[in-house]
């Protein structure tokens, strides 16, 4: 059977989204195409097959997950080399709030907190269910 689904864009809601993109191509590694005379202004963000775009939020306040409903990230991103990334990561000053681990429901993961407040992990199945 042919997929139906092949990939899955992250929007994110910023009140800087110039701010945001920043943080991300500096810090996080990522690649910033700002397309900001478009009708509906964003930047996406590159980094190897993953895609993150920044929309404006017009003022209103960023509300993580954890947040609104008490647990959750705000997204979620595949990888296999959890270590080199966390310590890539550690390195360049990004906020870790969950060093890697193995959870309960099987992922091998850590967390990020970025500099809206979101909390992003980067993480893989350990095994199948």
């Amino acid at each position: 059977m042919k997929k139906l689904l092949l990939e899955s864009h992250c929007i994110f809601p910023s009140l800087d989204i110039l701010k945001t993109a920043n943080y991300y191509e500096k810090i996080m590694g990522f690649i910033a195409v700002p397309y900001m005379e478009s009708k509906e202004p964003h930047i996406c963000l590159y980094r190897d097959a993953t895609e993150i775009i920044l929309t404006n939020s017009n003022g209103k306040e960023v509300v993580p997950n954890r947040i609104l409903y008490g647990y959750g990230y705000d997204a979620y991103f595949i990888t296999d080399n959890q270590e080199v990334l966390q310590e890539e990561y550690n390195n360049s000053g990004v906020k870790i709030v969950r060093s890697l681990s193995n959870t309960d429901y099987s992922n091998k993961e850590f967390v990020i907190e970025d500099i809206d407040g979101r909390w992003i992990a980067f993480g893989k199945k350990t095994k199948q269910q």
